[in-house]
């Protein structure tokens, strides 16, 4: 598989680049990566890159993006931070990948057992860290239940995976909110920005749509 160039990039369109991240993925379920010779990726990528897709993933080492998606060099913009949030500088990164860079889609992935989500929910507190989690404590009190508080904590994973999923929707309405380029571009059908959830245990990734 060659990497993109500039008229490969030019007959995307967003459904289509959501359908690629799909089949990649299925690829990856099923251990059948697509042949790809990287060393020639690096070359035909040198003096330009055109990638089709934007994605938002924790820095988790279980979800790179790269691999879960089956993409190769000059594929994806993979932009990775704790739990998967935005920040003025995220937003500007992805406003330059996708209306100067020219990708189609961006995908706010979340995935289970998160170790970021864990520790919002369990409102630790460590350095920096602390006013991390701050950003992503909104999932936390928008997922209502369990109403017992004993229950509302990182030992119980459906809620922890609740309030991922929860995570993911809120980022979503905060990139449509806090970035009026990407908000037009995906009311002009420019773009797609979907949410999407990697189960750890399965390598399955399920998409909002």
């Amino acid at each position: 598989m060659k990497a993109h160039t500039r008229e490969t990039q030019a007959t995307m369109t967003p459904q289509k680049a959501l359908d690629f991240l799909k089949e990649g993925n299925q690829r990856f379920q099923n251990n059948l990566k697509a042949n790809r010779n990287l060393l020639e990726q690096v070359n035909d990528t040198s003096e330009g890159q055109f990638p089709f897709a934007t994605i938002l993933s924790c820095i988790d080492s279980r979800v790179s993006a790269e691999l879960v998606f089956d993409q190769g060099l000059g594929d994806i913009f993979s932009v990775r931070i704790a739990g998967n949030f935005v920040n003025e500088d995220i937003l500007g990164s992805m406003e330059f990948a996708c209306k100067l860079a020219g990708t189609k889609v961006i995908v706010v992935l979340g995935h289970t057992s998160c170790g970021a989500i864990k520790g919002a929910c369990d409102d630790a507190k460590l350095g920096n860290l602390t006013k991390m989690l701050e950003k992503i404590k909104p999932a936390v009190k928008a997922v209502s239940e369990p109403t017992d508080s004993s229950l509302r904590n990182s030992s119980n994973l459906e809620f922890v995976n609740n309030v991922a999923d929860k995570n993911v929707l809120l980022t979503i309405d905060r990139i449509m909110d806090e970035s009026p380029v990407l908000a037009e571009m995906q009311n002009k059908g420019e773009i797609k920005i979907v949410g999407a959830m990697y189960d750890i245990h399965t390598g399955e990734v399920t998409f909002h749509e």
